[in-house]
């Protein structure tokens, strides 16, 4: 038989396919159904920030200072012994995955502020997360701002959070940092146990007949992995963080790409949101024919055998493939050259 399972950041998986960040996790159901079809562990949905200090204001407005010189208006609040807050939301519902479910629950957090990601971090630590995943959602653009100061930002908020939690933290990046590995190995001496390559920004679209601004929400599609095949397949080896794949596995294919690259999980999302919990159960089985075809034992001696350290030909992944895939396209049949 078999032995499908991983270590992410300390914990023992079954397997690496684990549910990311997305609506799935706010229901419980849906929790229970996706542990039901093989996951390895579960991220739940991410808390955001801004959302709690918009939600405190509001509070602020129409619950404490609404009656302002308005006595008679009291009787029309709402108990405020009865209004439960975002964070109590999503702590509460941390509990509840935690009681209901048998695999890790890995929290995310969505922060701005440096007192955000650690009081929020403490909090999700004491409601029972097995992990905590940064997501650091932030766009570099103002021209002002340097890489080292960017890079800065990520390294300050890991440090502060990592002196007052003892979970692992997993630092879920973007691809657009110009020196890669060597940011990697700054976030792991700082403190970080595991990376997550990589955070799709949503890209805003521009609406030809209200000349407006828009935002919009794309799936993922198969080719996105890729870009977090090259990354892995460079940085396995090269650092002893856990490397989890996210974005772009749609099905068996990019899971076994992605784990001989040398991730040591792979995320899904998009997959699920359009399929459903069955698809997980799918992709699995569908991973273990192709092992078992091909006499692979185990996952850990399926991960990394083609990462870059690895190959006959490390240049595959580097400038050299780049050259050799532009000088031997040749257009098809028909079309002017």
């Amino acid at each position: 038989m078999i032995d499908l399972s991983t270590d992410y950041v300390g914990l023992k998986l079954k397997n690496p396919l684990v549910p990311s960040a997305s609506p799935l996790s706010k229901n419980l159901d849906s929790a229970l159904r996706l542990e039901d079809a093989g996951a390895g562990a579960l991220v739940m949905y991410s808390l955001f920030e801004e959302e709690l200090r918009a939600e405190e204001a509001m509070t602020d407005r129409f619950l404490l200072h609404a009656d302002l010189g308005h006595g008679e208006a009291d009787g029309f609040l709402p108990d405020h012994g009865h209004f439960t807050s975002c964070l109590d939301q999503y702590l509460d519902h941390l509990r509840q995955l935690k009681q209901r479910l048998e695999i890790p629950v890995i929290a995310s957090l969505n922060g701005v502020s440096l007192s955000g990601w650690v009081e929020l971090g403490k909090e999700m630590q004491q409601a029972g997360a097995d992990a905590l995943e940064l997501n650091v959602y932030h766009v570099a653009a103002d021209a002002a701002q340097s890489g080292d100061v960017v890079e800065a930002r990520y390294l300050t908020l890991l440090e502060e959070l990592r002196g007052s939690v003892n979970v692992p933290i997993i630092m879920k990046l973007s691809p657009y940092f110009s020196s890669l590995p060597h940011f990697v190995k700054q976030l792991e001496q700082a403190g970080a146990r595991g990376i997550a390559l990589f955070n799709r920004f949503m890209q805003p679209d521009i609406d030809l007949d209200s000349l407006r601004m828009v935002d919009q929400l794309h799936l993922s599609y198969p080719d996105e992995a890729l870009l977090r095949m090259r990354w892995i397949a460079i940085l396995r080896g090269r650092t002893a963080l856990t490397l989890a794949a996210t974005g772009g596995v749609h099905g068996y294919e990019e899971a076994i790409k992605l784990l001989l690259a040398g991730a040591d999980v792979v995320h899904l999302a998009s997959c699920l949101l359009q399929h459903g919990p069955a698809k997980l159960t799918q992709i699995l089985h569908e991973m273990e024919a192709w092992m078992s075809e091909r006499e692979y034992i185990s996952v850990a001696q399926l991960k990394g055998s083609m990462s870059q350290q690895n190959l006959p030909d490390p240049s595959a992944m580097a400038r050299a493939s780049y050259i050799r895939v532009i000088e031997h396209y040749e257009a098809p049949r028909g079309v002017w050259r």
